[in-house]
């Protein structure tokens, strides 16, 4: 059985995990640049243009980076959503796609290319993934690689990919002509039941015992307790006057009911997002995966059909009882800042020993195209290209955007280092690093630790990132 704190005792003793940051800054172990851009005590001139497309791949793409079935179907589209803040000096452009992730130089293409649609910089465009995984993971640095190979599936088909930012770009330039004043922000959460549960099973020897995932068969996995969540949905929605103009989800849970079938599908939250913007036409909804690298939904998930419509009704449930708590106050603060990390590479992995197995071709393509994304991120961190991390801030709420697939700890950190503020933690942001777990996670192994492209050393670094992020506020 697990061993895990519960969430109260982590959110009131984890608070000094993040302020070791000014500690490791002066001892030199983090590489770190950081912007501060527009603070405003009053935007009177706020506006918002939405703008949503589809970027559903075409019959025969590969799904999750290639080793698993390719598309033979579409269950349901995936879309690309997102919002554009005009009147706070250079527009902020905030977008979340269905997809497994998007790496290295893909992320950055993403971004330079709304923030060209957009009048701004990429500095000031946050692109997350949800991680549903019946989706593409795309690498073009990656693709690069095992394109090379010439018996590898591709992780992402570039024409697909150059079309899905054609398509954004047109799509975000048209939506700023139909910007609407913005005038008050409301913020709200509350509990998701039995959807959430920690991935990782520790033994009595302090190790990785078993992995539950996102879904399991195994009676002992459904037994265990839940273990260390943020149980809680959080909401955010931007309104002018009574009207809601944007609602922004946060819950942090890998995404999957099922997949592997072909069958291209959002999923549970993709499918409960939908569903509430149905129920609410006029307000663009938009659901973000917290830090949830070790949390999946395998306690209460047995992979069926019915487990899907069953974890897509609990997610709509939290997500109307989180609106249901909101209440509007006007908006009178507004601000924007990036930090730069350049992390430290595990030494676990050397690109020599990587290229052997890509190149092996009595290997499966599993195991040739996925050590293709650590050579991919190996190359980036030599030529010193880092990760983004950025925050919005608006009044008291404080809207953060974050790599890859980061454990829980860090949204609850970042919670328990600014009691004061509504912290809302959107993470799958640049994927290049894979897994993020914490430092004492590393010794204890398992999956994740096996696919963490960065040392433990990432933690303090992360962390202190968020700090930084937090203290500007």
């Amino acid at each position: 059985m697990t061993s895990q704190p519960n969430r109260r005792h982590f959110l009131t003793t984890s608070a000094s995990a993040v302020a070791t940051y000014s500690t490791a800054q002066a001892q030199g172990h983090t590489q770190t640049h950081t912007h501060e851009d527009d603070k405003s005590s009053g935007p009177s001139n706020l506006r918002v243009a939405r703008f949503r497309f589809d970027i559903t791949p075409p019959q025969g793409h590969s799904l999750c980076g290639g080793w698993i079935k390719p598309v033979t179907g579409i269950d349901d589209a995936l879309e690309a959503i997102g919002y554009v803040l005009l009147g706070v000096g250079k527009p902020i452009v905030i977008c979340v796609l269905d997809w497994t992730g998007l790496l290295n130089r893909a992320h950055l293409h993403w971004r330079q290319r709304l923030a060209e649609a957009a009048g701004t910089t990429p500095d000031r465009v946050a692109v997350q993934c949800v991680h549903q995984h019946n989706a593409p993971f795309a690498c073009l640095d990656a693709q690069a690689i095992v394109g090379a190979q010439g018996d590898l599936p591709d992780i992402i088909d570039p024409d697909f990919f150059h079309r899905c930012l054609t398509t954004g770009y047109e799509s975000v330039k048209e939506s700023i002509k139909h910007s609407a004043p913005v005038t008050h922000i409301a913020h709200g959460e509350a509990p998701v039941n039995r959807i959430a549960g920690n991935r990782r099973i520790i033994g009595l020897d302090g190790k990785v015992l078993s992995q539950r995932g996102s879904s399991s068969t195994k009676p002992a996995h459904h037994k265990y307790p839940e273990g260390l969540i943020d149980p809680m949905l959080k909401t955010v929605t931007f309104y002018h006057g009574e009207r809601a103009l944007v609602a922004s989800h946060y819950y942090a849970c890998h995404p999957m009911s099922y997949y592997g079938d072909g069958r291209v599908s959002a999923d549970f939250c993709g499918i409960a997002r939908r569903q509430r913007q149905t129920h609410n036409p006029d307000c663009t909804h938009l659901y973000f995966n917290g830090c949830g690298g070790n949390i999946g939904a395998g306690k209460y998930n047995n992979g069926s059909k019915q487990a899907r419509k069953t974890l897509t009704n609990r997610l709509l449930e939290g997500i109307l009882a989180s609106e249901a708590s909101m209440t509007r106050q006007p908006i009178k603060s507004i601000s924007w800042n990036t930090q730069n990390i350049l992390p430290p590479l595990n030494p676990a992995f050397s690109e020599s020993a990587l290229m052997k197995e890509i190149t092996n071709n009595a290997n499966r393509p599993v195991a040739r195209n996925r050590p293709a994304y650590a050579v991919a991120f190996i190359r980036r961190v030599q030529q010193k290209i880092p990760l983004t991390l950025s925050a919005l801030h608006i009044n008291d709420v404080s809207f953060l955007h974050l790599p890859a697939e980061c454990f829980v700890e860090y949204q609850l950190r970042a919670q328990a280092n600014a009691t004061n503020r509504f912290v809302a933690c959107a993470a799958y942001g640049d994927g290049g690093p894979w897994y993020i777990p914490t430092r004492n996670a590393y010794p204890q192994g398992g999956y994740a630790v096996s696919v963490a492209w960065c040392a433990p050393e990432m933690d303090t670094m992360l962390s202190g990132g968020i700090a930084s992020l937090l203290s500007r506020a």
